[in-house]
């Protein structure tokens, strides 16, 4: 037996080994790399529509409040820590306007839909959901404004969160534990709203308990990635922005939005694959036509085969060589 079969053989056995790899193989059959971008896109065609629509409505109902208009925009944009403060600077000037408040609505509302039917697609991919049983366009519209209300919600929640620092602060219940409290409560508005957030847009009946680890990892991950990227802002970009400018923004910004996409769409195929125990795979499977798949490959690949179905009356049967499938266990 060579090196590669018996590593094969070893990470059949580990389930530690198994499956990961069985989430990175569906990630790679489901080309959650081109998924993952297309909702970076709608995310960055949303996001500079949303502001212009916050500080405008920031402006209207707080004209008498500038300190507190930016404190606001401050907390929002603080999701966006490599580039929140240089957002902030750029739209710091514009004033609430009637035609801010429509151009702003109709940009947030194309950006906005066009995010919800992205990760809608993608979740729709990755659960193998039939053609035919996903929404039409008018009920996928109804769920993107759901999920508008759920990162409303979010939002809130998180500004909430930030406030409450320097108001604990000044109370004297500052330091470090109410920093790891601070943490706590914005990690679990994450993993409730990644757990809604999964159930909501995804077309197939799935329980909960199937969602919950995924939801867990992107709730971790994507706070995770806001304390990262504002210890890498802290310590390594100070001054950066008057070198890039406006370059550095938009590469910062779109690296930044397709993290937090990469998270979503990894995360929502660890819950596929753990639900559906779509592992161990063959380690040779995406480099090698000959090999003998195990069950979690014939498995996959019929699902890849029935997602494609366009009617329930159309049959798709899928058949395999005769070649011996390798033993799960073995």
């Amino acid at each position: 037996m060579g090196v590669v079969a018996r590593l094969g053989t070893f990470q059949r056995r580990q389930t530690g080994l198994g499956l990961p790899l069985g989430v990175i193989y569906k990630f790679i059959d489901d080309q959650g790399g081109y998924l993952a971008a297309l909702i970076t896109y709608y995310s960055f065609v949303s996001l500079f529509p949303l502001l212009l629509l916050l500080v405008s409505v920031l402006g209207y109902t707080l004209d008498g409040n500038p300190s507190l208009q930016q404190a606001l925009l401050g907390s929002a944009l603080q999701q966006l820590p490599i580039v929140g403060p240089q957002l902030q600077q750029n739209v710091g000037a514009i004033h609430g306007s009637k035609a801010g408040v429509i151009l702003g609505i109709l940009g947030a509302m194309y950006g906005g839909l066009g995010v919800s039917g992205a990760i809608q697609t993608t979740l729709n991919r990755v659960w193998a959901v039939p053609r035919y049983a996903r929404p039409d366009p008018v009920l996928s519209r109804l769920r993107g404004l759901m999920l508008f209300v759920l990162l409303g919600v979010l939002v809130l929640i998180t500004t909430a969160v930030t406030a409450a620092g320097p108001v604990a602060a000044s109370f004297g219940y500052g330091g470090i534990w109410m920093r790891f409290v601070t943490i706590a409560v914005a990690i679990a508005a994450n993993v409730g709203a990644f757990l809604v957030g999964f159930r909501i847009l995804t077309a197939h009946d799935i329980r909960l308990a199937d969602l919950v680890p995924g939801a867990i990892g992107a709730g971790v991950a994507v706070e995770m990635l806001q304390i990262g990227g504002a210890l890498f802002v802290s310590n390594a970009l100070t001054g950066a922005s008057d070198v890039y400018g406006v370059f550095g923004l938009v590469l910062g910004l779109l690296a930044y939005l397709y993290l937090q996409s990469f998270i979503v769409v990894i995360c929502a195929e660890i819950n596929v694959v753990r639900a559906r125990r779509l592992w161990p795979r063959n380690l040779l499977t995406p480099f090698v036509n000959d090999v003998a798949l195990t069950a979690a490959d014939r498995v996959s690949y019929r699902s890849y085969l029935d997602s494609e179905r366009f009617r329930p009356s159309q049959q798709v049967e899928t058949t395999f060589d005769h070649r011996p499938m390798t033993n799960d266990q073995s």
